[in-house]
């Protein structure tokens, strides 16, 4: 696989695991990682940014929620929405730093955008907690924890 390959799947996989659809940029990840093809800290960087980029479409769907909300396409649940924003109301800002977190993450960041959490200090802590993910992610893969 060419690095270009490689790093447009692993950005690809990443950003559509942060948004509407189910995909595991993890598998990809760890995949190329043992592939030991392309430096470490290169695919950390790329996964990160596709995974901050899903996200910050998150937050943009969230800012214009109230037009869409009831569209059949729309990314999150009632229900879902309900709960993470019950979650960012009781936590606040901080609860982003769970983003990364499957199931909860994703509507998290569509309720920051929705609660007009300022994009600056949203990119700020979605890119700790994505980065922090795949940085674990990659020290376990290699047997540095």
């Amino acid at each position: 696989m060419t690095a270009f390959a490689a790093y447009t799947a692993l950005f690809l996989a990443a950003f559509l695991a942060a948004t509407i659809v189910p995909a595991q940029s993890e598998a990809v990840l760890v995949g190329l990682i043992l592939a030991k093809e392309q430096p470490v800290v290169l695919l950390l960087l790329v996964a990160t940014a596709g995974n901050v980029l899903g996200s910050v479409v998150n937050w943009l769907l969230g800012r214009f929620i109230e037009h869409f909300r009831d569209r059949p396409w729309f990314p999150v649940s009632e229900q879902k929405l309900a709960r993470a924003e019950a979650w960012y109301r009781r936590f606040g800002i901080w609860s982003l730093l769970l983003s990364w977190v499957p199931i909860i993450g994703d509507p998290l960041t569509v309720v920051a955008g929705l609660l007009r959490t300022p994009f600056l200090t949203f990119l700020i802590l979605v890119t700790i907690a994505k980065a922090g993910r795949y940085a674990v992610l990659a020290a376990l893969t290699l047997g540095l924890m």
